[in-house]
């Protein structure tokens, strides 16, 4: 299991990763939201732990951002903001767990149990497209009952077209889904991971709409 931590006290942040790794986990530590949405959009992680009080951007607008692109990640929250009213729009935001600073390690690992263990029972339909499954429990993509490896980019462009199949979404919309909103995006970064699905999944998956964007058929079951 790989986890994300965000948390910007390094001494903290150092006993929190030395306590996963014995704990059997591993684990990646960034420091800053934009480092965030780097890590969450070049990975897939088990869970993220997710401090609010962040230099720049604050810990809700990256779990705002992951909610807002199709990201269901696992995300407990690490802060030292005990109000009722921070745990309420933490929550409202898309986290699963809360847990105030200071606290035992042990309930850390716990809560980091528990929410995966939570996310794993959650009911979510597995898309069919001819021969090509999509099971989004288990972030598992199969074609002819042969799993198919995708990257993170790759698995983010084909969910953004299968939120709406038999429609056109175009290549902005996609670069915003599986960039958040990043800027410097290389043009034509849409077309090789659209290349690169075809080659994997089938030729007639997707179709280009000149000028327009991608459609991906409507699901057949």
């Amino acid at each position: 299991m790989h986890l994300l931590l965000v948390e910007d006290d390094p001494m903290l942040g150092e006993s929190i990763c030395d306590g996963a790794r014995q704990s059997g986990w591993s684990i990646d530590h960034v420091g800053d939201a934009h480092a965030a949405r780097t890590a969450l959009t070049d990975h897939v992680y088990a869970a993220v732990l997710l401090d609010l009080g962040l230099p720049g951007d604050s810990g809700l607008t990256v779990l705002r951002s992951m909610r807002n692109h199709y990201d269901s990640t696992p995300v407990l929250i690490l802060t030292a903001r005990g109000q009722l009213s921070e745990r309420i729009s933490g929550l409202d935001a898309g986290a699963d767990d809360y847990l105030i600073k200071p606290f035992q390690f042990d309930e850390l690992w716990a809560r980091v149990r528990s929410v995966i263990r939570r996310s794993q029972g959650r009911v979510v339909p597995i898309s069919t497209h001819g021969d090509v499954q999509v099971d989004r429990a288990r972030g598992v993509v199969s074609k002819a009952g042969v799993d198919v490896t995708l990257s993170a980019h790759e698995y983010r462009t084909l969910l953004a077209l299968l939120e709406r199949p038999g429609h056109v979404v175009t290549r902005d919309h996609l670069e915003d889904m599986v960039y958040g909103g990043a800027s410097g995006v290389e043009s034509n970064t849409i077309a090789v991971f659209i290349h690169q699905l075809r080659r994997k999944l089938g030729g007639d998956l997707i179709r280009t709409v000149h000028g327009l964007g991608y459609v991906i058929g409507r699901p057949t079951a």
